[in-house]
């Protein structure tokens, strides 16, 4: 019988992976609430799951501005360094690779969560219909404040100071969070993108935020440790644009020219319909990118080896399956019984549904 090739080894630019099956970022809300640093159940949740041909870590803010939710990781403190330095030695010493996803969520939060209450920053004061959670509740995120064109340098700044703290951590590489109606996505779109100057208007403009944050994470660890997440056909966070597939078709053409690990693609709606809409097409911006293309959208075991046997992908995501799975890849593999996710425990709390979910060697064992 032939080797199914969703299990075999692959490089990812200067990243070599064991398989093609990847941990997607999931944000799990269990950093610890004092210095939203990464701490021992971290530690344990990720080592778990290094089965994974490479883990992309939660989405982690850039800095105290970039965060949206309660209890979510950051890359900007002493503290969370040797907290993530701890994770990677762990899926190290189990054989994995794992990269850290760098965030900035704009105007997708609230200033309850902001340094001194202030309001979030967005590339114009143009409120989301979304939601976030404070700690103790969901709540509407608030109309941001627009960013003056002298403080998107130190942002860019940020993102360069979170590459630098990740190499410090022991990450093997990093993603670039450019998806789900985040700042970069909020830049790119002409929904959330009202500005009149140069990070304005045209594509070539509103994508000029997303070149800068590139040159500068790319400067840091080279075009071959860095991957990408867009989201183009996405409505996650209030996201909108008058033309997705030209928008995105440009920002992929601008990405082509880093040489980077991998384009990661949200196919659809993010956690939702894989349905693309009129006028989009996801084949041809795959087309457009250079180096090695990941999927990312309610695949299952059939669908993710037809995607990587056709030729289609060459890596891909899976999100929630790995959640409630820590040995993922051995149950792809073998074909078997995927344990049941359990949605009262995705989003803070302890080690229940978290670090307690059976491999199938302790299902065995219990059954025995």
């Amino acid at each position: 019988m032939s080797e199914v090739k969703l299990f075999t080894p692959f490089t990812a630019g200067a990243i070599a992976l064991s398989n093609r099956v990847v941990m997607a970022p999931l944000t799990r809300n269990r950093a610890r609430p004092e210095d939203d640093a990464p701490h021992d159940l971290t530690v344990e949740y990720y080592e778990q799951r290094a089965g994974a041909g490479l883990i992309i870590t939660e989405a982690s803010q850039i800095s105290p501005q970039g965060k949206g939710y309660a209890w979510t990781p950051g890359i900007y403190s002493d503290a969370q360094v040797a907290g993530w330095k701890k994770v990677t030695d762990a899926v190290h010493a189990k054989g994995g690779k794992i990269v850290i996803q760098l965030w900035h969520v704009g105007r997708i939060s609230h200033p309850v969560l902001q340094p001194d209450g202030v309001d979030p920053v967005a590339p114009s004061a143009i409120a989301a219909a979304s939601k976030t959670f404070d700690g103790t509740q969901f709540v509407d995120t608030p109309t941001p404040r627009a960013l003056e064109a002298s403080e998107i340098p130190g942002i860019v700044e940020d993102y360069r100071k979170a590459a630098e703290n990740a190499k410090k951590a022991g990450f093997d590489g990093i993603e670039v969070h450019a998806a789900n109606g985040y700042l970069i996505d909020q830049f790119l779109r002409d929904g959330s993108n009202k500005r009149d100057d140069t990070y304005g208007g045209p594509i070539e403009n509103r994508a000029r935020f997303l070149k800068e944050v590139m040159d500068a994470v790319v400067g840091v660890w080279g075009g071959d440790r860095v991957g990408v997440r867009l989201s183009p056909f996405s409505g996650a966070n209030d996201s909108a644009d008058s033309d997705p597939q030209a928008t995105f078709s440009h920002a992929i053409r601008l990405l082509n020219g880093y040489r980077l690990a991998y384009l990661h693609l949200v196919e659809g709606q993010t956690g939702g319909s894989r349905d693309i809409p009129e006028g989009g097409d996801l084949s041809a911006l795959y087309g457009l990118f250079d180096g090695a293309h990941m999927g990312n959208n309610g695949y299952d075991r059939a669908t993710a080896i037809d995607a990587v046997a056709s030729g289609r992908l060459d890596l891909v995501a899976f999100g929630r399956p790995f959640i409630s799975n820590p040995d993922l890849v051995d149950r792809l593999q073998k074909d078997a019984p995927l344990n049941e996710l359990d949605t009262d425990t995705l989003y803070g709390g302890g080690a229940h549904g978290y670090t307690d979910y059976p491999s199938l060697a302790e299902s065995a064992e219990a059954a025995e």
